[in-house]
């Protein structure tokens, strides 16, 4: 049987406007802030390259970020702490960070472009576009500043706590980062509302009800 290739939603006429792509980093971890970016291209100032920032090299995400920054018309960071997800929970929270992000542009956008199935409000017009770091060259330059600027975080963590190995996993619940959080137990920028660090919370601190 022939494979099918998914066909996505055509995405609206946007032509002659002021488009944001915003995208989010880690969601997915057990450590640490998800960070979101809003980016607003030139048109005038084309980056060629532009891709999801998980299917690019490190060397790449870093080349392909200083051009985003030095080219695009607008662009800005927007994150929810640890404590954010743990009160919200990590899609609300992620919801939160994305509206801080457009919010800080110094250019108003008149339409956002959203990587992923949903999209919090804006002061404009906002689709939800699945895929889109993939497929939308606006929405693939935000989820590469993301990236670069939360495994930054990461790193800037890992000197802190070099056991944990947040180095070379970011966060996400591999064996390693699985083995130190049972050996040594959360960092305050864990998040406790996550499966793993509830466990390791209560093995190490068996008294603490928080």
């Amino acid at each position: 049987m022939a494979r099918q290739e998914r066909v996505f939603p055509a995405l609206p006429d946007l032509s002659g406007l002021l488009v944001a792509g915003v995208d989010e980093v880690g969601r997915g971890p057990l450590v640490g802030a998800v960070v979101t970016a809003a980016v607003i291209l030139d048109p005038a100032r084309p980056i060629s390259g532009l891709a999801d920032s998980k299917a690019l090299t490190e060397k790449k995400r870093l080349a392909l970020a200083d051009e985003i920054r030095e080219k695009a018309l607008s662009f800005a960071l927007g994150r929810a702490e640890p404590h954010e997800i743990d009160e919200l929970n990590i899609l609300h929270a992620t919801m939160l960070a994305m509206q801080r992000a457009v919010a800080a542009l110094d250019v108003a956008p008149q339409h956002v472009l959203v990587d992923g199935n949903r999209c919090p409000r804006f002061s404009c017009a906002a689709t939800a576009v699945v895929k889109g770091d993939a497929r939308v060259a606006v929405i693939s330059a935000a989820s590469i500043l993301a990236k670069v600027a939360r495994d930054a975080e990461m790193i800037t963590l890992h000197e802190e706590y070099p056991q944990y190995g947040f180095d070379q996993h970011k966060g996400y619940p591999t064996a390693v980062h699985m083995a130190a959080l049972q050996q040594h137990g959360p960092i305050p920028e864990h998040r406790r509302s996550f499966a793993p660090v509830r466990r390791a919370l209560m093995e190490h601190f068996p008294g603490d009800k928080k």
